[in-house]
């Protein structure tokens, strides 16, 4: 006789990456699904490793700034930021108050396009919004106009130097601000109305991809990903840095830690940047945006710093050790996408494939970032 079998399950292996619109760059996760259901993930990473640590402690502490803007290019200037200050606690150089006004609102206004960036592409990872993505560069490309204006570029823009600024901002710099920051606002209500009520996403994001706060803060999460969680923990405020001590404003928090939450803490967040921007205008003062004296070679002592950011993605921090001379010994960056990155597959595992795509989205990735 012929003994029957019935089918056997295969566990099956699938490619999502390296080369994969949700990706949002070169990034690479092998999926093990069982029908639809994701059982494990391995993530693959180092596509677009290109030695920024090594190469800035190649060069001095003025020609280090533009590898900074290569790591994390949608917030190049919070990536400037993070450096400078450890430069210039390394030298203790005192930036002028002019220079950390135009700091802060340039950063702000920078955070905003980072989110206006995620917000776009998150309606096409879940397969339906293509006009979210025309929303968000519609506003995101009116804020990359002023930065133009003030830096001559539009990405990497090489601007801070440690103890301020290259040169001072135009004249108009004030009234293009408060020009576009309506428009900004508008732009991120039109959004809202499109998503945040959305039926579909609420069926694609809610308690989809949930983290707790315990295990966020056990895996380093920060940024969003922690606030989501339900965590008020924001740089800006619990460790203050340049002048953020004097605006008012309030940092968003979730409660589920789930896709939505991180979505929605991102929309908050850029409401609030605008907030800090209009109170930076209004106190802008005039003065230098340099040190009275400054060297012209700088050159730092046998020493260790750490500053740190409050970054579209998170925790953005610059280690330099220094045996003196005018170029840091070691510099290690502390990456929020790497990080963040890290908890993927206790966020996936057990939900279906296409939420795999969302939950990808939600970590709002930067693979220069998390390669570095």
């Amino acid at each position: 006789m012929v003994q029957e079998r019935g089918p056997d399950t295969v566990d099956i292996n699938v490619n999502m990456g390296p080369q994969h619109p949700s990706t949002h760059g070169v990034f690479r996760m092998v999926l093990t699904i069982d029908g639809e259901r994701v059982i494990d993930v391995e993530p693959h990473i180092g596509y677009m490793h290109r030695g920024a640590e090594k190469l800035s402690e190649n060069m001095d502490y003025r020609a280090a700034i533009g590898y900074q803007d290569r790591t994390d290019y949608l917030a190049q200037f919070l990536t400037e930021q993070a450096y400078c200050m450890a430069v210039e606690k390394l030298l203790e150089l005192e930036v002028p108050e002019r220079s950390e006004y135009i700091r802060v609102i340039l950063c702000e206004l920078n955070r905003v396009t980072s989110h206006l960036m995620f917000l776009g592409a998150f309606g096409i990872d879940l397969g339906y919004f293509g006009t979210s993505f025309t929303y968000g560069f519609r506003e995101r490309e009116r804020l990359q106009d002023i930065f133009e204006e003030v830096t001559g570029e539009r990405m990497m823009y090489g601007y801070f130097r440690p103890g301020g600024l290259a040169w001072d901002v135009p004249d108009n710099f004030v009234q293009m601000i408060r020009d576009v920051l309506p428009h900004t606002r508008q732009g991120l209500k039109d959004l809202d109305m499109l998503m945040t009520q959305n039926e579909i996403v609420a069926a694609r994001t809610k308690g989809i991809g949930a983290m707790n706060l315990e295990d966020s803060i056990n895996w380093g999460l920060s940024g969003p990903m922690l606030r989501a969680a339900g965590s008020d923990w924001d740089l800006r405020k619990d460790k203050p840095y340049s002048i953020y001590d004097r605006f008012d404003y309030d940092i968003p928090v979730g409660s589920h830690g789930d896709v939505f939450d991180r979505y929605l803490v991102r929309l908050e967040e850029a409401y609030q940047s605008l907030r800090i921007v209009e109170q930076a205008l209004d106190q802008l003062p005039d003065g230098p945006i340099m040190p009275e004296k400054m060297p012209r070679r700088l050159r730092g002592p046998d020493a260790e710093v750490y500053a740190a950011v409050e970054g579209p993605r998170g925790e953005y921090g610059i280690y330099i050790v220094s045996k003196g001379g005018d170029k840091a010994y070691r510099l290690k960056i502390r990456a929020p996408s790497f990080c963040n990155l890290a908890a993927l597959r206790d966020m996936t595992v057990g939900n279906y494939v296409a939420d795999a795509v969302a939950i990808l989205g939600s970590i709002d990735i930067v693979l220069c970032d998390v390669d570095r």
